[in-house]
């Protein structure tokens, strides 16, 4: 069970400072401490925006990370890095993110980086807010790369990737870490066509060394990238498998769904604390503090304080900064409202 009702958290990536993005893309004009000062500042701008909300748990905002998962390849060996986007003009979409070749044994000697960023949160962090690291699942990191003659198909690139993942999360632990996301949206964007209990197998196993160590969760998104879904939109296919994945809370979106299915919380409840998206965030309105405070009533409808904490749909990376903040701002005092009105 969390640690306290109604908490307010978030999935893990926040927006790049404009300044980030516009050095990101002059990086060959900075020296190696340069980039260092930029990341740790980016980080701080993160973290303070975050505490000024109020929320309960935080993260470092991914603001070294090119993308959820996208630089977590440039941490493996025996992969050959695509050189460009295979498509540059239309509308922006998943299709534009190509695919890596399989050159050699996939390996990552130095792990995948998560660590250095939780160490960096932990630096730069105050005390108080509850602090959390996000890393993607082997089945979503396979995703991108190209099965070969040693790699025959994405499942046996999903079994390569398994045990330096398995590790990573390991690291974390050790690093100190209590409260960790493993994400994998690719099972539940495809989980009405695939083998569900499969997918159940590769999560728990990857997860089987921290069980117990960290609060764990996972994220059930339907993707994000450039604002947009990827997946099929409806957990009905998921369940109840799902149910099985061996974490202490799942997360669903709702908000950009218009709470469809939001029933199925009370599934998710009977055996897992359960996290709600009230927020969307591939959209421009800017949520109320009596929206949150009408969202977060609805969802006690079905799944006791105890069992809920709530936070955006999804990651914050694909929505500018401006309404980010302000939808975090509104997030938590519409959640404090309806604690108040509990004697929470």
């Amino acid at each position: 069970m969390q640690p306290i009702p109604l908490r307010t958290t978030v999935i893990g990536s926040y927006p790049f400072p404009g300044w980030l993005e516009f050095s990101s893309q002059h990086l060959d004009q900075f020296g190696s401490n340069d980039i260092a000062e930029m990341q740790e500042d980016a980080v701080v701008c993160a973290i303070h925006d975050q505490v000024e909300s109020g929320l309960d748990v935080i993260t470092d905002g991914e603001q070294t990370r090119f993308d959820f998962n996208l630089s977590f390849y440039g941490y493996l060996d025996g992969i050959e890095l695509e050189s460009s986007s295979p498509r540059h003009f239309g509308p922006p979409a998943h299709d534009q993110r190509g695919k890596h070749e399989i050159s050699g044994t996939i390996s990552a000697p130095n792990g995948l980086g998560a660590v250095e960023e939780f160490e960096r949160l932990q630096r730069l962090a105050p005390a108080g807010p509850v602090l959390k690291a996000s890393v993607p699942g082997p089945f979503t990191m396979s995703g991108r790369l190209l099965p070969n003659e040693q790699y025959k198909d994405r499942y046996a690139v999903t079994e390569a990737l398994l045990p330096i993942i398995r590790q990573e999360l390991e690291a974390l632990v050790d690093a100190g870490c209590t409260e960790l996301t493993v994400d994998e949206p690719s099972m539940s964007c495809y989980a009405y066509r695939e083998d569900k209990t499969r997918f159940v197998d590769i999560f728990n196993r990857t997860v089987e060394p921290i069980v117990g160590k960290c609060r764990l969760s996972t994220h059930l998104c339907f993707g994000n990238f450039k604002g947009h879904a990827v997946g099929y939109r409806r957990y009905e296919p998921m369940f109840p498998e799902f149910l099985d994945f061996d974490v202490d809370e799942i997360h669903v979106e709702m908000a950009s769904r218009e709470f469809a299915e939001i029933d199925r919380i009370a599934d998710i409840a009977k055996k897992r604390d359960v996290s709600v998206g009230i927020v969307d965030v591939k959209s421009y309105y800017i949520e109320s503090v009596d929206d949150i405070a009408e969202r977060v009533r609805r969802c006690l409808e079905f799944a006791p304080a105890e069992k809920l904490s709530f936070s955006p749909d999804c990651g914050l990376s694909q929505t500018a900064r401006w309404a980010a903040k302000q939808k975090l701002v509104n997030m938590v005092a519409g959640v404090k409202k309806v604690r108040e009105e509990l004697g929470l």
